[in-house]
């Protein structure tokens, strides 16, 4: 996937040129955990998909990078450090940055195009699926949450206020993603309705372990600046369940993803490992 994405990049900068494209190459360069294509590919092949799925986990990718070149603009987290390097508007600036992650955009539709076509997708399957990848990444999903989440600063949200916030920043596209892999391997509407449950719950498992690795991991660990929600006064699980609440709080999330597999009858061991993971990861 590392090499693929540097591959995109590289012919990005080519296509746009100047400090846009430099930028480009060097946000989809920078090594991350790759969860989101993980999850697209394992659900595609646990699910009887036999393709190279590889530029479809790849366009989910790089929507959720440029979320994170956005995400770290002054305007909005303001952040110096990701994924272990200096944040897009550090190495470059933030005009650029903000370019670069408005071209990532167009970017994804044509490699998740590619990809589909290259796997023999019929017409109707790639818009389900670029449907799925773009609500996901709009107003309703992750930009939506991103909204709730600046507007929600310095208020006390309670359980239920911040889990729809999560459910849209993060969730929608941890979610979309293992729903894409299905859709992609022509699954039937009892696996699918499994798999978009397993991906609701992992989402948000995903971000209440987030919330305590910022309140007690490294930057050497996470790659990125701890203490940030703290500096900014946000409402998190940590702040509102407490470290151990929290913790437990994943768990049954991560317990809930699972079970929901069982019920639509999906066998996937490494949807489990991925699902456990997500809840013992340190950064």
């Amino acid at each position: 996937m590392d090499a693929y994405l540097v591959r995109v990049g590289a012919d990005a900068e080519r296509a746009l040129g100047g400090d846009v494209g430099r930028a480009v190459a060097y946000a989809l360069g920078t090594p991350g955990k790759r969860l989101r294509p993980a999850l697209l590919l394992a659900a595609y092949q646990d699910l009887g998909g036999t393709g190279d799925a590889t530029p479809l986990a790849a366009a989910v990718e790089i929507v959720h990078t440029y979320s994170l070149v956005h995400d770290d603009l002054p305007c909005m987290d303001d952040d110096d450090l990701r994924r272990g390097r200096p944040t897009v508007h550090r190495a470059f600036d933030a005009p650029t940055a903000t370019l670069a992650g408005f071209r990532m955009v167009p970017l994804a539709a044509r490699v998740l195009a590619e990809g589909a076509t290259a796997l023999g997708l019929p017409s109707e399957r790639l818009r389900a699926i670029a449907c799925t990848l773009l609500d996901a990444a709009g107003a309703t999903g992750m930009i939506g949450g991103q909204v709730l989440d600046l507007e929600g600063e310095g208020k006390a949200l309670d359980l239920a206020a911040l889990t729809a916030i999560h459910r849209a920043k993060t969730g929608a596209l941890i979610t979309a993603s293992a729903v894409m892999g299905a859709l992609a391997a022509g699954a039937d509407e009892m696996a699918l309705a499994a798999i978009r449950g397993y991906g609701e719950a992992v989402g948000l498992a995903f971000q209440i372990v987030d919330d305590v690795l910022d309140a007690t991991a490294t930057s050497a660990e996470l790659g990125k600046t701890p203490g940030k929600d703290a500096l900014q006064d946000k409402a998190t699980f940590a702040k509102l369940l407490g470290l151990d609440g929290a913790r437990t709080a994943a768990e049954r999330e991560m317990e809930r993803a699972i079970a929901q597999l069982g019920s639509g009858g999906v066998d996937s061991t490494v949807l489990r490992g991925i699902a456990e993971f997500i809840v013992t990861r340190r950064s």
